[in-house]
């Protein structure tokens, strides 16, 4: 049986038309943060729902669409659209959107993937560049030699990196912000593997040319 698969689309800087309608007819859900239903209806794409608190969306009284208001000023519309996937039977969530324009919102977005990336099978956040999630402690990569791979320490430091099969190797070693990162690495040798002890490990998976 095919697990439920949610595609969010964020108020960021919004993916081509055709990539979107690609990605929504992969999913079961299809839901356009606040005023990114804008950016979906103006595609031609129709939200399944539009979540938020509603103050940039322009098309409050649609009759066609589910318009869910929440004006929790606690919570990101992203967190909205997350907590309601969590009432529902979906697994894998797919968001895009989630980066660009205001750096304050691409940064809080990313402190919101780590808070549920536990609670899904699989959460991650696609552009038309790649992938980009947060790694388990230990995790393979099958993927073409020459697929780009970034590691980047979302906690500020991440202890005990070990991988095998990309260009640019770690053994046992940490990657800490402002001292060291992992950007701009690729796959050597198939598959790829990674490893690491404490710390949260983001990880970004380029698409393969």
């Amino acid at each position: 049986m095919s697990l439920k698969h949610a595609l969010v689309l964020c108020n960021g800087e919004a993916p081509p038309p055709e990539f979107i309608k690609n990605l929504k007819s992969q999913a079961t859900l299809f839901i356009a943060t606040d005023g990114a239903g804008n950016t979906a209806l103006e595609y031609g794409i129709r939200p399944d729902i539009v979540i938020g608190d509603l103050d940039s969306f322009n098309n409050p009284n649609d009759p066609e669409l589910i318009l869910i208001k929440d004006e929790d000023q606690e919570t990101n519309d992203l967190e909205k659209a997350l907590t309601y996937t969590l009432a529902t039977d979906v697994e894998q969530v797919t968001v895009i959107g989630a980066s660009g324009k205001r750096i304050d919102h691409t940064l809080k977005n990313l402190s919101v993937l780590k808070q549920f990336s536990d609670k899904f099978m699989s959460l991650g956040f696609r552009d038309i560049y790649g992938v980009t999630y947060l790694m388990p402690h230990e995790h393979t990569i099958d993927l073409p030699v020459g697929t780009p791979v970034s590691l980047f320490p979302l906690s500020g430091r991440v202890e005990g990196i070990t991988t095998k099969g990309l260009k640019y190797s770690l053994h046992d070693e940490p990657l800490e912000n402002g001292i060291r990162d992992g950007s701009s690495n690729e796959i050597c040798e198939q598959p790829a593997h990674i490893s690491y002890k404490s710390g949260d490990l983001l990880i970004f998976v380029g698409d393969s040319m």
